[in-house]
């Protein structure tokens, strides 16, 4: 009676195609739509703007909504919730299963287009997965111990076959191109395979020796849950052995996910051999103008916790930002901030990531506030010129370090030029979301067009509220600045890298 109702309903608003992944009751995942999985022909799109952006600020802070225990309880099935972009770049979807006697179960399916419509190979990994004790590097993730049994690689057409054959070692090959069938498994890992096949392909699965699940209570009495791994190294041929420090993008548990959520059910149903096709989703046009802010407190690798703000006149090519650190993995302790501002200008579309856009970046002006103690004394103890005005560092007093031409002490310099790389989506309530290139692994800067990511951070939603900030900081309205990297300070107290669009890392002894 209730599923009838339901689906008379949906079709009256021509939207079942956005809501086939309808939670119902009980163990019931989701009802199979009776509708094709793609739009209407006619439909429209809507942009929805996001609220007031002190509003969605404030919502980062409210930590009682949000819950991470550790050790987290894993059982369950947990999905991707768009077409992810790793380096490289690699476009992929994602469905890990783990058993309560510890056992996982990882599918990976892997495309040749950034909308994940084209199948191209699909990889299932078997392995036990053995939880260890809170980390001691990443604050409110634990550390674990995976161990693989089995991995095999099904290929969805004959190119994907034959491009990933040349790269694996002649021991791994099967003959000629032509033996390797499309939609037959075969084991890369195992019993049943010689040698390890595996480090040609740049295959890792350490992002599950860290990890965090996050139960969130959203308004109305909906429950979800986001399972964060580990981050995938940006250097190709450091990925097979990085242990991690920061996360990916999350995915979300089977039975409490953001409704709706087309991508989990496709992702859900899905099998190596028949691989998500995801549908093609109208794409806004890449328009900076305005303000964007975090959706999440966001985990970089070494140990940075931030929320990010910026604010773009495109009529005039600036830009201006505020990144605010904190100690903890909830953001409520800030440490400093650091607020900046200069020009940009935007160039072609990517060549080496499809749906992105290149941008070059520079900053030219940077103040920076203390929030504790710690850092102000280990500002104060630095050469004088090189950061500010030397020992005046005070706790909640903003001080301009572009006259030093940036601060020594925090590897910011001044002025600075980065390579970037952004693209534009919408989420499941159509407002706009703003992906920023991802930053180097090791804490560098993409100074140098080589260096322009090929992946994406966290993205930012567009939020209501525009103009200069300059005048106006506190820790729920802030920008983003990240500037070059010049190596660790000198101090054992405190250790910062910045980059210009990415973050930066603190930690006091």
């Amino acid at each position: 009676m209730l599923k009838n109702s339901l689906n008379h309903l949906l079709r009256a608003f021509g939207t079942l195609w956005l809501l086939g992944a309808v939670l119902v009751s009980g163990r019931k995942l989701w009802e199979v739509p009776t509708a094709p999985l793609t739009p209407p022909a006619n439909s429209t799109t809507k942009l929805i703007w996001a609220p007031h952006c002190d509003t969605q600020l404030r919502h980062l802070q409210d930590g009682g909504r949000i819950a991470a225990l550790i050790p987290p309880r894993l059982e369950g099935t947990w999905l991707s919730t768009r077409c992810e972009v790793r380096p490289g770049p690699e476009f992929l979807t994602r469905s890990y299963t783990f058993y309560p006697n510890r056992l996982f179960k990882a599918l990976q399916f892997y495309y040749a287009d950034s909308g994940c419509q084209k199948p191209d190979y699909s990889l299932v990994v078997r392995g036990k997965l053995r939880l260890r004790q809170a980390s001691w590097i990443t604050r409110g993730g634990t550390e674990a111990e995976h161990h693989l049994q089995k991995v095999g690689i099904v290929f969805h057409g004959p190119s994907a076959a034959r491009r990933l054959a040349a790269r694996l070692p002649p021991a791994c090959r099967c003959g000629p191109a032509a033996c390797w069938v499309p939609g037959r498994l075969y084991e890369l890992h195992g019993a049943k395979a010689g040698p390890d096949c595996l480090g040609e392909l740049g295959f890792s699965m350490m992002e599950l020796d860290l990890l965090r699940v996050e139960t969130q209570h959203h308004p109305h009495g909906q429950l979800v849950q986001e399972l964060f791994l580990g981050d995938i190294h940006t250097e190709w041929t450091q990925r097979t052995h990085y242990r991690p420090s920061g996360y990916q993008q999350p995915l979300q548990n089977a039975m409490h996910h953001i409704h709706p959520c087309l991508v989990c059910a496709l992702v859900y149903r899905a099998t190596e051999q028949s691989p998500p096709v995801l549908p093609a989703t109208p794409t806004p046009p890449l328009s900076l103008d305005g303000r964007w802010v975090s959706q999440q407190c966001e985990v970089r690798p070494a140990v940075l916790f931030l929320t990010r703000d910026f604010t773009f006149h495109e009529d005039q090519h600036t830009w201006e930002g505020v990144y605010q650190h904190y100690s903890d993995p909830a953001c409520h302790q800030p440490t400093f901030r650091v607020h900046a501002s200069g020009r940009y200008t935007r160039g072609a579309s990517s060549p080496k990531v499809p749906g992105g856009t290149d941008f070059v970046f520079k900053v030219t002006q940077a103040k920076v506030t203390v929030q504790e103690k710690v850092t102000a004394r280990v500002l104060n103890s630095s050469e004088e010129g090189t950061c500010g005005l030397g020992r005046a560092w005070e706790e909640g007093v903003e001080q301009d370090i572009t006259p030093t031409h940036g601060c020594a002490a925090l590897g910011i310099k001044l002025p600075h030029k980065e390579y970037e790389l952004f693209r534009m989506e919408l989420d499941h309530r159509k407002r706009p979301l703003l992906f920023i290139g991802e930053r180097p692994t090791d804490g560098s800067s993409p100074d140098r067009p080589q260096k322009r990511p090929t992946s994406y951070q966290a993205p930012l939603v567009h939020c209501s509220g525009r103009g200069s900030r300059s005048h106006h900081h506190d820790q729920h309205s802030t920008f983003a600045f990240q500037s070059s990297v010049s190596g660790a300070p000198q101090y054992p107290a405190l250790w910062v890298l910045v980059t210009l669009l990415g973050g930066c890392y603190v930690t006091a002894t």
